[in-house]
Formats: structure tokens, C-alpha cells, sequence
């Protein structure tokens, strides 16, 4: 097809280069092929003029047919292509004229005129280089209208001399510009190539142009390039638009990022990307197109236009991710029903106030409701929750400012505050008591509320916080153990005293696991007779080093609850063993009276459970009593201890009330509680020899237990003047070390063989010896 391939050795091997190129070529071709058509039928016009010299000779009769016939084919085939677009018709067209000019020519060259030679040369370098055919036709056209030429040059009349150089002229000639066509050819395709080349490069740019466009249009996030002199939006995708743009408006051509950053914050941006070349998630506040002020993320690197400096930068807008942030922080620091600061948030404030260098001191207060629990129990969590945060905000506004309070959890704050010194502390603790025991509107519990408080001041006590908050903590136990309702600074003995507790309820633990807690019994006698009436279970601790110990000796261990129910654990079922033997050897004991420690009241199965282990043994309730004191029986315990008591007393276990007259509201707590035995303080009968307020007591408790029915024990008889003083006022039942001490189980069938324990004389014993 004439122009739609390449001339380049043979046809096309690439058929999307040919239809490519064909496309290319399309038009130009067609325009050759007429401009071609077009000379040939004016040309040989012409030389039909000139041929007219010669008239009336053989050369005029073949050089006027051919000369017609040429201009008449060249005529047809420009009419042939003259409108059309299709490239094989033009081909066509362009064939028929060669052959027809070709063989026209054969017959004028036989005339061998003076021009013959050079057009035999001619005609086939004009197909060669002139007519765009493809490649395989021109080297037919070629060659061919060269044989052509030679045999019409040759037909008439003898060879000339010169034949064997016309045919290798025209042999090179063929050669030559077959040559000339290939290398043509190949530069034609190397423009191709590099035109072809240049044009995809161009629509690869265009549409990675396109791409990075539509993604830049598309990015939700807003997008902008802004000029580093002026601020001026240089480029902004749609979400930057909707994000930085006035309402209403459709581009930022009217703003600037000063519109949107402030001053500082751009100078810190400027600088960062002039050292860094990039900005690297820059938080910032920002104005956006409807003048809210947000909080933004921007990333940005530096890119040059033209000699201007720009940046390209992304804004992420993280206002409600940091406002979700800010909230989840708040609800991890802050208590949800007081909205206090909890004790994450305390232990960071207690220690940026521990790191400030502070002329004064820096106190901790602990504040602990109490009876809050009764609170709960009685009048329902809803009320607890209430009065909760009704403390809370009469905390706050009882504080000075830069003071923190905290809800540390349960009924239990805590206040933060920077103060002169000691004095002001202490005055703080009772401004915060005061505040506490205001009347809570619209919470109806019974009286005031009340609290106890321990504090501790840094440096004095301690500067790191975890220390100055065992401190408050130790104060506020000693403070609750010294009744509640008030506050009490700490003191370095209160750590001794808490190191010795716990080292002696460690060491108490292990014997516990050992078997080393024992029972031991005291007597207690008929005043009368001098016979045992009963025996009195005290805990002894058989020491590996130090031998049987008295409970005195391990005091603090039995005032921690857990350890106090370890030890009488131990004990009861060591009297259980002990009277189950005494049982099966035949020997009567008496009653035996076991102490109750207060924190076993806290189990509402207690009672069940004792009597449990009772039955189980085979042992009768009549055969024990059990001992409480007065402090069991106040406020909250009372309420557990009473159900437990009466229970008890109805399966047949005396009840005993020891160290009577130590408490408060005695003769309350003998109308409310079933009680057998008032047992008077040994601190009452040391002193009933000097006739004074202690022997008036003591005359006034026989005389009351007397009128109610009631036995009465006389704790702690060392002289026979006692003996004779209480026997003689009514007292009928004693024990002390007049009589025996506590002895262990294997003394004790010995002991119950003697008929009387009084002494004929002074025992010559003086002084308290504790139990």
C-alpha cells in the first residue's frame, strides 16, 4: 500500500508500527500520489509539444502515441485519486501509472534519440526515489522498467559497442538506488521511532499528569502548595478548598495561610522546612474557612517552581481525635461518680508538687469516712454514692488554689496542698474535718458525717511519694484505732510500730503452720470454796528460742483481723483435741471460756460454723463459754456480733463480758447482748486496796451484776486482800495468779485434783501480771 510501509529490506514485521505509520502517512501519500500524476501529465504534455519537430519522421509516429498514452494514464490515475481516502486504491493507481509510463518510454527510447540513453537512466531512478510504493514494488517497478528500458533501447538495430557498460550501468544503477531507498528508509524509521518515542513519552507524561491530578482532586484529606514568600495558595485540591475556603467560595486565589496559621506558628514551620527541607507532623492550631479555630496535623515538603521556593503540604485535621483523646484521658484519670481526680492522676500531681522547690512543705492528707459502710448497708448504695459526692465537692471547696483533691476509691479522699509548715497543716486537717461534718443537702443519713484523718508533710517525713503516702496512711490508721472523728500527723513510731506488726504476724504465721500457737488454761474459782469453776483459753506461742510466750508478748499480732482468726483457728481446735482427751480419760473439767476475737464476727456463718465443729467433736455447748469485750459490741460490730451471740447462747455457750468497764455505755450493752459473766478489769482490782474511786467501782459493778442475775469474774488477783475485799462485797467467782497462772493441757488434770486454790497466806505477788 503506497506509503504505509517501510521501505527497510522488505515489508513490515511490526503490524501496530505499519497500521501506526499508515495512519501517520495517510494524507501525505495521497497528496504525492496526485502531485505525482499531476507533473507526469504536464511534463509529457509538454514534450508532446516538442516532439512536434519531428514531423514527417519514423521517430514522430512512436514518440506521439507513447507521449498521449503517458499524459492520457497519468490523466485516469489522478481522476482515480483525486477524492479518495482509500490508500489501496491510490496504490493501484500509482502501479498502473508505472506500468503504462514504463512501457510508453520502452517505445521511445528504441528511437535512440540523444536523449533515449538518459532517459533509460532516468524513468527507473524517478520509480526508485519518486513513486511511494512499498518497498517490494519499487525494487519490481525498479528493475523491471530497467529491462524494460534496455530492451525497447536495444530492439531496433544493431547492439551498440557500448552494451556491456549500458547493462552494468544500469545493473548499478539498480544496485545504487536500492540502496539509497534502504537507507532512506531506515532514517524515515528512526524518525518514526523517535517521533513514535517522543509522543509516547509525551501521553505517558500527560497521563501520569492526569493521574497525579485526579488523585491530588480525590485526596480527602486537604492538599495544598503554598508559596514560601507571600503564603499565597499556589495549588489546592477540593478537600482543602471545602476545609480553608470562605462558605460559598470556590477556590483560595483570595486567601492566604496567615489566614488560616498564626504567625509564630508559620515562623516555626519556615524554619523547620529551611533546615530540614520537610516538616515532619506538625501540630498547630488552625483557623478553617468558617473562622472555627481547630487543631491540625500538617506535614509539608519543600518543592521548588520556577525560582520560587513552595511546599507541598498535608493538613490532617485532629480535633476530634484529640478531643476523644482528651476525654479517654480524663476518664482514665478522673473518678466517674465524683468526677475527682483519681489516684493515677494524684500519684502525678503528689509528684510534680514533690519536684517543685517549694520554700514551705508539701502536705498529704488522707481522709477516710467513717461508718461509711453502715451507710450502705442501711440506706442503700444510691445514698452511698450520693454522700460520696457530696464530700467530694465539700472537699474542693474547702481547698485553696493550686491544692488538688482526689477520690483514691470506696469512701477514701485524699488532698494535696503547699503550705507554710506543720501548723498549717494541722490547722488544714481540721478546716477539712469541719468541711466534712457540714450537713450534706439533699442526703438524710443519721447525724453528721464524720471522717478521720491521717497526714504527712514533705520533706520532714519523707519527699518520695510513694513513702509519704504510707506515712498519711499509717496516721490515719492510728487515728481510726484512737476512735475516728479526728486527725492525727504522722510520726516516725507509727512506721516502727507498723514494721514490729508485721514482723510479729509473719513470725505468729509460721507458727501457725508449725503447730506452735497453744491453749493454755487459767483457772477460774469460787471465791468460797476455793474450787475450779472454770478455765480460761489463752493463746501462748511455744518460741523456739525464747520458749512459751504470753500473748502480751504478740499483742500486735492479734490486732491485725487475719492473724487473730489464724490464732484462734489454731487455738480452738487444739481445745477441741485437749477436751476430747480429757473426755475419753475420764477427767470432769469444767467450763472452758474461749476469746473471741472481734474479727470473727465479720463471717455470718461463724456461729453455725462453731457449733458445727461441736458436734462433730461429740462435745456439748454447755461444756464452753465464750468471752468478748466491750469493743466488739460498739457501733457496726455490735450489729454483727449480736446475731452470732444469740445464737450461741440459744444452743447452750455461756457468754462473757470481759474487760468490763473499759468501753463505753456498759450497762447498754448488758440490756442489748445475752450476757452470762461480767468479767471486772484486772486494772480495777489492782487498786481496790486503796479504798478509793476503783474499789468504789468495782463494789457498784458486783452490786449491779448481783441485781441483774448476772455472775461477775474478778480478773487479776494477785494478793489475798483482794480475795477477802470481793468476797466480802459479793463477788463470787476470781482468777489471777493468787490461784495459778495459765498452764498448759498437760498440768491441767494436776491442777483440777487440788479441792481448794486459795492460799492460806499472801501469795506475796505485787504488781499486774497481763494474762
Amino acid at each position: 500500500m503506497v506509503g504505509d510501509k517501510l521501505k527497510f529490506g522488505g515489508e513490515f514485521r511490526d503490524s501496530a508500527i505499519e497500521q501506526a505509520f499508515t495512519v501517520a502517512r495517510h494524507e501525505e501519500t495521497l497528496r504525492q500520489c496526485r502531485l505525482l500524476f499531476l507533473l507526469s501529465a504536464a511534463l509529457n504534455t509538454l514534450f508532446l509539444l516538442s516532439d512536434w519537430r519531428f514531423a514527417g519522421t519514423p521517430h514522430f509516429f512512436i514518440a506521439v502515441p507513447a507521449r498521449l498514452s503517458v499524459v492520457m494514464f497519468s490523466l485516469l490515475c489522478f481522476l482515480m485519486v483525486r477524492r479518495t481516502t482509500d490508500l489501496g486504491r491510490a496504490l493501484a493507481a500509482t502501479l498502473l501509472w508505472e506500468a503504462t509510463t514504463a512501457v510508453a518510454v520502452a517505445f521511445l527510447v528504441s528511437s535512440r534519440s540523444d536523449l533515449a540513453l538518459f532517459v533509460v537512466l532516468l524513468l527507473p531512478s524517478i520509480f526508485y526515489l519518486v513513486a511511494p510504493t512499498p518497498f517490494r514494488f519499487t525494487l519490481l517497478m525498479g528493475i523491471g522498467t530497467s529491462v524494460l528500458m534496455l530492451a525497447g533501447y536495444l530492439g531496433r538495430g544493431p547492439y551498440p559497442s557500448t552494451l556491456l557498460g549500458l547493462v552494468l550501468v544500469l545493473a548499478m544503477l539498480n544496485f545504487a538506488l536500492s540502496l539509497v531507498v534502504i537507507h532512506a528508509n531506515r532514517l524515515r524509521r528512526l524518525e518514526w521511532l523517535a517521533t513514535r518515542s517522543e509522543r509516547t513519552a509525551r501521553e505517558a507524561l500527560e497521563a501520569s499528569q492526569a493521574l497525579l491530578e485526579r488523585v491530588f482532586m480525590a485526596v480527602p484529606i486537604p492538599l495544598v502548595v503554598t508559596a514560601v514568600a507571600d503564603g499565597s495558595y499556589l495549588r489546592a485540591n477540593e478537600a482543602a478548598v471545602r476545609y480553608l475556603a470562605a462558605p460559598g467560595a470556590t477556590g483560595l486565589a483570595d486567601r492566604t495561610i496567615a489566614d488560616s496559621i498564626g504567625i509564630d506558628d508559620r515562623r516555626r514551620a519556615i524554619a523547620e522546612l529551611r533546615d530540614r527541607g520537610r516538616i515532619e507532623a506538625l501540630e498547630v492550631p488552625l483557623r478553617d474557612g468558617q473562622g472555627r479555630m481547630r487543631e491540625a496535623v500538617i506535614t509539608a515538603a519543600s518543592v521548588p517552581i520556577g525560582q520560587s521556593q513552595a511546599f507541598a503540604a498535608g493538613i490532617v485535621d485532629v480535633t476530634e481525635r484529640n478531643a476523644a483523646a482528651a476525654q479517654m484521658r480524663w476518664q482514665a484519670t478522673h473518678d466517674a461518680l465524683t468526677g475527682l481526680p483519681n489516684r493515677l492522676l494524684f500519684q502525678e500531681r503528689l509528684s510534680e508538687a514533690l519536684g517543685r522547690d517549694i520554700p514551705g512543705v508539701v502536705a498529704l492528707f488522707l481522709i477516710d469516712l467513717d461508718d461509711f459502710k453502715a451507710v450502705n448497708d442501711t440506706l442503700g448504695h444510691d445514698v452511698g454514692d450520693q454522700l460520696l459526692v457530696a464530700v467530694g465537692d465539700r472537699l474542693s471547696a474547702a481547698l485553696q488554689p493550686g491544692d488538688v483533691v482526689a477520690r483514691l476509691g470506696g469512701d477514701e479522699f485524699v488532698v494535696i496542698a503547699e503550705l507554710p509548715d506543720g501548723f498549717d497543716a494541722a490547722a488544714k486537717a481540721q478546716r477539712l474535718l469541719q468541711a466534712v461534718r457540714q450537713p450534706l443537702a439533699g442526703v438524710e443519713i443519721a447525724g453528721p458525717m464524720r471522717a478521720s484523718i491521717g497526714f504527712a508533710l514533705a520533706p520532714q517525713h519523707d519527699d518520695e511519694a510513694g513513702e509519704l503516702l504510707k506515712d498519711a496512711d499509717l496516721a490515719l490508721y492510728r487515728a481510726k484505732a484512737l476512735g475516728r472523728n479526728m486527725a492525727i500527723v504522722y510520726d516516725p513510731a507509727m512506721r516502727e510500730a507498723m514494721n514490729a506488726r508485721v514482723e510479729i504476724c509473719s513470725a505468729i504465721c509460721e507458727a501457725v503452720t508449725q503447730g506452735r500457737i497453744l491453749p493454755f488454761y487459767q483457772p477460774q474459782i469460787d471465791l468460797r470454796s476455793g474450787a475450779v469453776d472454770g478455765l480460761e483459753v489463752l493463746a501462748r506461742w511455744d518460741h523456739p528460742d525464747r520458749g512459751i510466750v504470753p500473748a502480751g508478748s504478740f499483742l500486735l499480732a492479734l490486732q491485725d483481723p487475719e492473724t487473730a482468726r489464724q490464732i484462734g483457728e489454731a487455738v480452738l481446735t487444739r481445745v477441741l483435741a485437749d477436751r476430747c482427751r480429757w473426755r475419753d480419760e475420764g477427767l470432769a473439767v469444767p467450763r472452758l471460756w474461749i476469746n473471741l476475737a472481734p474479727g470473727v464476727f465479720r463471717d455470718p456463718l461463724f456461729a453455725e460454723g462453731l457449733l458445727d465443729r461441736l458436734r462433730t467433736a461429740g462435745l456439748a455447748a454447755e461444756q464452753f463459754g465464750v468471752e468478748v469485750t466491750e469493743n466488739v459490741l460498739l457501733t457496726r460490730k455490735g450489729d454483727q456480733a449480736g446475731p452470732a451471740l444469740h445464737r450461741l447462747r440459744a444452743a447452750g455457750i455461756s457468754v462473757a463480758l470481759d474487760d468490763f468497764g473499759t468501753g463505753y455505755a456498759s450497762l447498754t450493752h448488758l440490756r442489748r447482748f445475752p450476757v452470762d459473766v461480767v468479767k471486772i478489769d484486772r486494772s480495777f482490782v489492782a487498786r481496790i486496796g486503796e479504798q478509793g474511786e476503783d474499789a468504789a467501782i468495782v463494789r457498784a459493778v458486783v452490786a449491779l451484776t448481783t441485781e441483774l442475775g448476772l455472775d461477775v469474774v474478778a480478773e487479776g488477783i494477785e494478793a489475798v486482800s483482794q480475795q477477802e475485799f470481793l468476797d466480802a462485797h459479793g463477788c463470787r467467782y476470781g482468777q489471777g495468779y493468787l490461784y495459778a497462772p495459765a498452764i498448759a493441757a498437760d498440768d491441767v488434770p494436776g491442777l483440777l485434783a487440788r479441792k481448794d486454790l486459795r492460799p492460806a497466806i499472801d501469795a506475796g505477788q505485787g504488781g499486774v501480771v497481763p494474762a
